[in-house]
Parts: structure tokens; C-alpha cells; sequence
């Protein structure tokens, strides 16, 4: 069962386990949202728009990790806006744990492309828009390929081969490797956009 075939069984199992995660998870939630709110203040949350499936723009949401931008304290860039406890957030994913609930409402899978910045659309080349194909992952091949250390050209392809081999089998050893990964606080030091340049283009888009 692979690709288009195995869609509706990834949707249920995306369904039952987010729904679950978010249940099991909620206790330490709390206890993150407070810390949150104690070490950079309101609002927790952060929100933004992201595309999705098909290119419709959700709100992806999950716990900030930024403070807010000040010029004159010098805070401008995502660097330097990033604080410890943010990059501490970070590199464990907890700052992922409410957007469970993107993927229960079914805006995002656990696993697929990770959704990027709505400005990007119109740099993609037709093949890397492709990655809009599945609905955008909470983790996904990128992720556990190399993450941060891989060039924006080769995410999207690395995005593409999910696209055309996402399987059970695939999925399952995504997320068992982003566990691994986790646990090792091995590339996850930063969201997309965070520590990645940003995406101005590629040449085959050009």
C-alpha cells in the first residue's frame, strides 16, 4: 500500500495517535505553557500562517521560543531573538506538542514535508511545489536526513521522494528515527527559517 492507496489508513492513524499524544501530553503542556509564559511572556503561542495540502494556507501553531523583536535592545534577527530556553524547546521538540492539534484537525500529518513560509510559494520550481502534494508533517524524510545541514534544494528533494514513497513502513521508521534523534537532541536545533537561510529561490525555479 503505498502513495495515493495508502492515504485514508494514514489519515486514521495520524487521527488516533495525534489525539492520543495530545491527551498523554497535556500535563506536561501546562507545565511548558507556564515556563513559556514565565521566560518570555505572552503570548505563548505562537501562530502563523503555513501552506498546506494542495497550497491552502493554515495557522500552524506551537509554543514560542522567541522573544519579541526589538531593535533597540538589539533583538532583530531570529538569532538573537532565539533564547536559551527557546533553543532548550527546541532541540527536545516540545515546542511541536501543540501542533498535535493541527494534525487531529487534519491540517498536517505526523509525517510529511514540513510546512514552510507562505511567501516561498511562487520561488519553488514545478518539482519542488510538489511537496504540496501530502499534507505537511509535524517530521518528515528532510528531517531525519540531516535537517539543518542539508541545503534548501536538498530538503525539497528529499520532500519529493516522500511525496512518491510514503508508505507505512516509511512513516514508521521516520518517526523512529525522529525519536531517536530526539532523544540524542541530534538536529533539531532550530525551526525552518530559524537558523536556515532563507529561501530565495532556486535555480531551476529561476
Amino acid at each position: 500500500m503505498t502513495g495515493r492507496t495508502y492515504d485514508p489508513l494514514k489519515r486514521a492513524i495520524d487521527l488516533v495517535v495525534s489525539t492520543a499524544l495530545l491527551i498523554a501530553s497535556a500535563p506536561l503542556q501546562v507545565v511548558v505553557a507556564l515556563l513559556v509564559r514565565w521566560n518570555l511572556g505572552s503570548p505563548v503561542l505562537f501562530r502563523q500562517p503555513r501552506p498546506g495540502k494542495d497550497e491552502q494556507v493554515f495557522e500552524l501553531v506551537k509554543f514560542r521560543t522567541m522573544l519579541e523583536p526589538d531593535p533597540a535592545q538589539g533583538l532583530v534577527t531570529d538569532e538573537q531573538r532565539l533564547t536559551q530556553f527557546g533553543q532548550f524547546l527546541r532541540s527536545t521538540s516540545l515546542d511541536e506538542l501543540p501542533t498535535l492539534l493541527n494534525v487531529v484537525k487534519g491540517d498536517m500529518s505526523l509525517v510529511g514535508p514540513r510546512p514552510l513560509l507562505v511567501r516561498y510559494l511562487d520561488r519553488y520550481s514545478p518539482e519542488q511545489r510538489r511537496r504540496h502534494e501530502v499534507r505537511p508533517g509535524v517530521t518528515g524524510l528532510a528531517q531525519v536526513s540531516g535537517r539543518n545541514a542539508l541545503t534548501w534544494e536538498q530538503k525539497f528533494a528529499k520532500d519529493i521522494e516522500y511525496v512518491d514513497r510514503r508508505t507505512f513502513r516509511l512513516d514508521f521508521s521516520i518517526l523512529l528515527r525522529t525519536a531517536v534523534n530526539v532523544v540524542r537532541r541530534d538536529g533539531v536545533t532550530a525551526s525552518e527559517g530559524g537558523t536556515m537561510p532563507e529561501f530565495a529561490g532556486s535555480e531551476a525555479g529561476q
